[in-house]
């Protein structure tokens, strides 16, 4: 049986997770919200992990908030930097597997084809600077890890772009949405069997993968396939522009390159779209 900590667990990929969990045999999971372990208290944390045994710890506590994390540099850097570094040492520690998720928003968007693990890194924004600092830390500290970058998340659970485009349309707003970031939507749902099955297949290849779902699109693509999903399109006033100000930037093209995942656990990934109607549909 193998004990499972989940960090962050009231967040939308936390959520995910726990409905993956429900029925996987073998698997014995302790659900932390940010209430139960705070990851920037390193004192507390020192005292979880010496009452609490675990084989696996998966980070899902995270800042998330990009635009806030422009004037917001510390708390970003405290929880996405800081709160990593004492979770990768707790885990080296008491010798826990540390699964870690990342972001897209490590590259700067300047290459023309899908990104590579290898790929320089270059955020953009502060947000993205402090996920890559989390990276630096853990790899300096635990050598087993999973750092796992993913893009543009959303699930049926929580503030995400999917669920913000439900409400708008029920509100009858009229939306402009950009085309000036190319990226790819990712079901929280199919990144949370990912991780599950890392941890039952026992892999042991550590260090950093990209995870998403297949093809790309902008997000007005996105906007576009939720009204097609929904059979709202004729009705929603929708409407695209090239230029979207936000006060931190983003990177224009951050489509990641999942092969090495693909290979390493033998699976088949879903395209963008399909996956966004199977969650739509079960709605």
């Amino acid at each position: 049986m193998s004990k499972l900590l989940i960090t962050g667990s009231n967040g939308q990929l936390g959520q995910c997770l726990k409905q993956q969990l429900e029925n996987t045999p073998n698997i014995s999971c302790y659900f932390a919200t940010k209430k139960d372990l705070d990851i920037t208290n390193e004192q507390a944390l020192g005292d979880f992990f010496g009452e609490h045994p675990f084989d696996y710890c998966i980070n899902t506590a995270a800042y998330t908030n990009v635009e806030k994390a422009e004037s917001e540099q510390k708390e970003a850097f405290l929880v996405n930097a800081e709160g990593a570094y004492h979770l990768a040492k707790e885990c080296k520690k008491h010798n826990v597997v540390l699964l870690h998720l990342s972001t897209d928003y490590v590259f700067d968007g300047t290459k023309k084809t899908p990104y590579l693990e290898q790929d320089q890194t270059n955020p953009l924004n502060v947000y993205g600077a402090s996920k890559l600092k989390g990276e630096q830390y853990i790899a300096d500290t635990w050598n087993k890890h999973f750092i796992v970058r993913t893009s543009w998340l959303y699930s049926q659970h929580g503030h995400n772009f999917l669920n913000s485009m439900l409400k708008f349309a029920k509100q009858k707003k009229a939306l402009t949405i950009t085309t000036q970031q190319k990226g790819t939507p990712t079901n929280a749902n199919d990144l949370a069997k990912v991780l599950v099955t890392i941890i039952k297949t026992e892999n042991t290849r550590y260090g950093v993968y990209h995870f998403s779902n297949q093809g790309e699109g902008t997000w007005y693509d996105f906007a576009t396939a939720i009204f097609k999903a929904t059979k709202e399109l004729d009705t929603v006033r929708l409407a695209k522009t090239e230029h979207y100000p936000t006060f931190a930037k983003r990177p224009p093209y951050s489509v990641l390159n999942c092969n090495k995942l693909k290979n390493t656990l033998d699976l088949t990934f879903t395209d963008w779209e399909e996956s966004l109607k199977q969650i739509i549909n079960s709605k």
